[in-house]
């Protein structure tokens, strides 16, 4: 038994190494190749690169832009998003199946799509603006530039502060809240008394998770943008267009990348450490069923919130079907626009979901692995592990895919070009969702269930797959599906490291869009949605819940 014990102590000594040795390579190797470029020109040392970014206006105004437009559509989608999980968690919705399933396919769709919908919309020639102006004679505002951007970013982006306070809100204990009442603190009172305070270790991380989703976004002012420019666009053309074959420039803007969301982040662990502390709901919280006015003004709110934002998304699946000639669409309704979809570009579907469902698989190992690392058995090096892991959260896609590029592209290892790197990418890309999830999960099984099975023989190893893995089943889902529909809709990366062999639904979409093919563009797109809800129904059915919360 003790050289059992022994054999299952190298067997994860083995696995810890072996995952330090993949981020040191995937993940180390590239960030470190990224800074020695940064600071390389014409072969010698230099902090040129630097000094080039920060003496140009043009550059340096792309930071504070997207500082302004992030912390602006950040705020507005806590508003939106926190009284809706409120009214979701404590009354009863007509319809609260339907209506999650609707914020969650908001939140995963790619930000460019909503924004290529709302040119379609309101843009110059859009349906309402044509319509309103004919009918009324005014002349809506520009939905390009700042306004634009701040509103697709809203809509996009308050699903996901919905749904993590509504976790959060379901680990209250509702004593607490019949307390408060008893004590003459209700409704709108004990909402910013006693629920917000109780809720803001969950509200500090979903305001990190959407700044840092409206900060790294880069086809939304991309397409719909024109002259505000963002600080992602600019890394993009920095590597792109500026620089030709001298990447050096490109790497510096993504060093500055990196370093302007690495101190967010750690302002944001300094204000979560000031609200740190654990709920356990021994009685959820029952929902009430409103009547009269409360009735109808919360049922309206969340549904024409939710409908506002789901506006876009269901005007691309109404134009798939129409009849297209580039960017005009015609009178009737046809298939066309699917059969060029299937016809033209056959590897985008079955791409997306062999590189997507082998990401996911990679993603569900390895969260496992680390979960239990980081909780069984911390140490200085798991400890690692678990900081490593959480470096793509906090680094911009197209910065991940920059660095990608520049370390696999020569040498010893080539990888850019295939469709490995494109998997590797998802990989570090995505991973924190499911490790973050698998970890909050393990942490609540107590380790003497392991230890009642490895007392009657059982070894550490099979201990943990066979008994403690299915209990994690649940929060393991949870994470994988938040990684999942993030995969199949990631573009900061897949752009830069793609090729025609390579291509996803999402890279479809957007090279459609941007050649003005819409009617493709549409086919695509929808394509994804159904992919989206079908996903999620998926989930439904296997872990039998009828709600998602993060």
């Amino acid at each position: 038994m003790k050289d059992l014990k022994n054999r299952n102590i190298d067997i994860w000594k083995a696995v810890s190494a072996l995952i330090l040795v993949a981020y040191a390579i995937f993940l180390l190797y590239p960030l470190i190749k990224l800074l020695y470029q940064s600071v390389l020109v014409d072969g010698s040392f230099s902090l040129g690169n630097f000094t080039a970014f920060f003496s140009q206006r043009y550059y340096t105004k792309s930071i504070s832009n997207s500082l302004k437009v992030s912390t602006l559509a950040t705020a507005i989608t806590l508003i939106i998003g926190i009284p809706m999980a409120y009214f979701y968690q404590m009354y009863e919705i007509k319809g609260k199946t339907l209506l999650q399933i609707l914020i969650i396919l908001c939140s995963m769709s790619a930000p460019f799509i909503g924004a290529y919908s709302w040119i379609m919309l309101l843009g110059r020639m859009g349906t309402i603006t044509v319509f309103i102006k004919n009918l009324t004679g005014i002349q809506l505002p520009s939905i390009y530039g700042f306004n634009g951007i701040l509103l697709v970013l809203s809509l996009q982006l308050f699903p996901l502060a919905f749904l993590y306070v509504s976790g959060a809100l379901k680990n209250i204990d509702n004593s607490l809240l019949e307390a408060s009442e008893n004590m003459g603190c209700s409704g709108v009172k004990r909402f910013f008394k006693v629920v917000i305070p109780l809720c803001m270790p969950t509200i500090i991380a979903a305001t990190l998770m959407i700044f840092m989703r409206a900060f790294a976004d880069f086809g939304t002012p991309l397409l719909i943008g024109e002259g505000y420019q963002t600080f992602p666009v600019v890394i993009y053309n920095a590597y792109f267009a500026e620089t030709g074959s001298n990447h050096g420039f490109g790497a510096a803007v993504s060093v500055i990348g990196i370093l302007i969301t690495a101190v967010i982040f750690m302002l944001q662990q300094y204000v979560n450490g000031k609200f740190t502390f654990t709920m356990n709901a021994m009685h959820s919280i029952e929902r009430k069923t409103p009547h009269g006015l409360k009735a109808f003004l919360i049922n309206f709110y969340c549904w024409f919130m939710v409908g506002l934002a789901f506006l876009p998304q269901a005007y691309v699946i109404y134009t798939s079907f129409l009849k297209t000639s580039g960017v005009l669409f015609l009178k009737g309704f046809s298939l066309d626009s699917y059969r060029y979809a299937f016809t033209h570009l056959k590897k985008a579907i079955p791409n997306t979901f062999t590189i997507g469902l082998t990401a996911l698989a990679i993603v569900i190992v390895l969260a496992i692995l680390i979960a239990y690392l980081v909780v069984r058995r911390n140490n200085i090096a798991n400890k690692a592990i678990d900081t490593l892991s959480m470096i793509p959260y906090i680094i911009p896609g197209s910065v991940v895919g920059i660095a990608l590029a520049m370390s696999f592209s020569s040498g010893w290892l080539v990888l850019t070009g295939t469709v490995t790197i494109m998997i590797v990418a998802l990989v570090i890309r995505r991973i924190p969702y499911t490790i973050r999830s698998s970890v909050a999960t393990l942490q609540q099984i107590p380790m003497s269930i392991e230890e009642a099975a490895i007392s009657l023989g059982s070894s550490k190893l099979k201990a943990f797959f066979t008994i403690t893995v299915p209990m994690m089943a649940n929060g393991i889902l949870s994470g994988a599906i938040m990684s999942w529909v993030t995969i199949i809709t990631e573009l900061s990366t897949a752009i830069i490291l793609y090729n025609l062999n390579s291509v996803t639904l999402t890279i479809a979409t957007y090279t459609y869009v941007s050649r003005g093919n819409y009617g493709v563009a549409a086919a695509y797109a929808t394509i994804l949605t159904v992919a989206t809800t079908i996903s999620l129904l998926l989930y439904m059915k296997v872990t039998g819940s009828k709600e998602i919360s993060f």
